[in-house]
Order: C-alpha cells, then structure tokens, then sequence
C-alpha cells in the first residue's frame, strides 16, 4: 500500500481513547501478513510479533497508540440536544462550530455538529472570556429526548471530529489523528521492510490504547511484553508557525524526525540518544531534537514497567495537534519511517 493510502486509511478510521475496536480491527489486517503472529489482548493493545530464531534473544518493543482525542456523551436534554466531555486534552478555545461523527451502540455514525450561544446575545463581558465545555452542546437534529434515543444515541457513546484526509499541496497533507496514527503507520511500514528477517532480537509491534487518556495500554502491554529496548513512536508538536519563536517551537516541519531528550514523562538516557544519532548519521537521515518539557509518551510509561527498560522517542512533526485537524509534510513522514526501520535493524546491537 502507498504511504499516503496508508495515512489516509488510519486517519479516517474511528479510535476514540476506550473505543479503538475499529481502528484495531484495520491494524491487525494490515500488520498481520509482514510478522509471524498478531495476538490482541484483553484491553485491545495488539501485538505484531517478530521471533528471532534464538529463543534466549532480547526483546525490542516499539510502540504507537491507536487512540485519538475525542468525546463521550454524557448528557442528553429534553430537547434533544447532546451534553458531552472530552476524552484526552482538548483546547476549549477550538471545539465549538466542528461536525462530529457519533458512533452509536449499533455501530451506525451519526452526524452531528458542536454548538454554542451565538456572539450576538452574549453580554460582552462572555464574548471576553473562552467559552467552557459545559456550556456546548452537540445538535444532531432531534427534537426531544426521544427523537435522539430513537436515533440511536445514548449516554456513553463516543465521538469524533469529521475531517477526512485530504492532500494539500507540495507533499502536506491534513487529517484528524495524526497523534497518533503516524506512529501506527511507521510500525506497519517498518514491520513490512523488515518481513522474513530475523532481526537478531524479538521485535514486538505494539499498536497501545488508551495513551490520551494515561498511557494505560503501553503501562500493561510492557508488563506483558517483558521489553529490554523500547522506541515508541509519535505524532508530535509542530510549531513552526506565525507568532511562535523558533526557540519556542518544540520541532518544525521540514527538518525530518524529532529525537527527543527529555520530556514531561521520560529523561532519554545519553546511551540510547547518542546512539540513535549514530544511526542516522550512518543512514544519512536528517533530523531534529524534539526541545526538552514538551508533552509525553508510551515510553513515559514502558521505561518504568516492571524493573524498568531502556526507551527512546522518534516523533513525526505534525503542526495542531491535539486539535480537530492536522497537518504533516509526507517528506517527514517518509524519512522516519525509513529511520525507525534503520533502529530496528542497529539499535539493539548498539545498545543492549
């Protein structure tokens, strides 16, 4: 499948944190041709599994989480219209005016679209202040309560925004998700480039859920997996944008892979990042540090699973994340795909 193919498929796909089934389902069938087995477990983690022939081998585990940002309905009034709130971090200020796709219990999506009060009859003191979460609502076209019950709708379904995967121009492309379904699509493309070699370590592909919500699928799939190297793989920041110094920027567009130092979650060990420079080096891969603080990861989590492991960060850089829309340029993309297969091969040698 072509890299944009693949983009696009994972960034349409439904995957909500705590509703991942469908982007699950998508995975599995798609990983599942280029490793020697896919077990799934009971939270939802997949797990595309490479053995090297040595039983007695090292374990790399390298991680992508299938869930995204979204909401649960929580409230439905008389009216017919949708109480919700959020599912991850969402920035209030973006939320109102979006249309939303519903999955309801059977399965069936329905269209809805986020509302507020309209400026013209808030005093001006409110049109000051962003509008808080609770004072939204979802209009899916009901009238009362029982015109959205007969719907399908219910308190507890989840909900995402509607934005397909579109092309733009020179190589960018904008979607819902990229947080993290380009992780996921590394792993499928560096899972495929790898397919029929024995790697010299056991390579598990973990496809976590649960990330935007406490990083709660990488935090057992490492107990499960036992991984003595761990590289998890993320959408991140991009903030090369108008308003925004460059050293404030936590990595640009353009510029290739972000290798990440330090953030809220995981100080990389210099053993591991001095490595990983190594590599692309050698590779001829450019790339970019991720600026230290920033956000966290899966190996926030893995790192310290168990007796603890070594762990590194590789992040696409895709500009708003964390918000509706997002965007990405392929060449970035392309490139860390190509280096996550370079640490696949060189990076327990080097390390472990």
């Amino acid at each position: 499948m072509q890299t944009i193919d693949l983009l696009r498929k994972l960034s349409n796909a439904f995957g909500v944190s705590g509703f991942e089934e469908q982007v699950r389902e998508m995975i599995h069938s798609l990983v599942a041709p280029a490793v020697d087995e896919v077990k799934t477990d009971a939270l939802g983690n997949v797990f595309a599994i490479r053995k090297s022939a040595n039983p007695d081998a090292k374990t790399l585990m390298l991680d992508a989480h299938t869930d995204e940002i979204g909401f649960i309905v929580k409230w439905i009034e008389s009216d017919g219209f949708l109480r919700f709130t959020p599912l991850g971090g969402w920035d209030p200020r973006i939320i109102p005016g979006h249309r939303v796709v519903i999955q309801t219990r059977s399965g069936r999506m329905q269209t809805g679209v986020i509302g507020t009060a309209p400026p013209h009859i808030l005093s001006a003191e409110e049109r000051k202040s962003p509008i808080p979460i609770e004072k939204m609502f979802i209009d899916i076209g009901a009238s009362s309560l029982q015109d959205a019950l007969d719907m399908g709708v219910q308190i507890g379904d989840p909900l995402t925004v509607h934005y397909p995967f579109e092309e733009m121009k020179d190589g960018v492309v904008t979607g819902k998700a990229f947080d993290d379904r380009a992780g996921c699509a590394v792993l499928i493309e560096t899972a495929e480039r790898t397919a029929g070699q024995d790697l010299g370590v056991h390579v598990v592909f973990a496809f976590v859920i649960g990330e935007e919500v406490g990083l709660r699928g990488a935090r057992t799939a490492a107990f499960q997996i036992k991984p003595d190297l761990a590289i998890a793989v993320e959408g991140t920041i991009g903030a090369d944008m108008p308003g925004v110094p460059e050293n404030s920027q936590p990595v640009r567009l353009g510029r290739g892979p972000a290798l990440s130092v330090a953030d809220n979650s995981i100080i990389v060990s210099r053993k591991v990042l001095h490595a990983m420079e190594a590599i692309a080096d050698a590779a001829g891969i450019p790339y970019q540090y991720k600026l230290p603080t920033y956000g966290g990861t899966d190996a926030g989590a893995i790192h310290i699973t168990r007796g603890g492991c070594l762990a590194g960060v590789v992040s696409v850089p895709c500009r708003y994340i964390h918000s509706p829309i997002s965007t990405l340029r392929l060449a970035d993309f392309e490139l860390t795909s190509r280096y996550v297969t370079e640490l696949v091969k060189r990076l327990p040698a080097a390390v472990l």
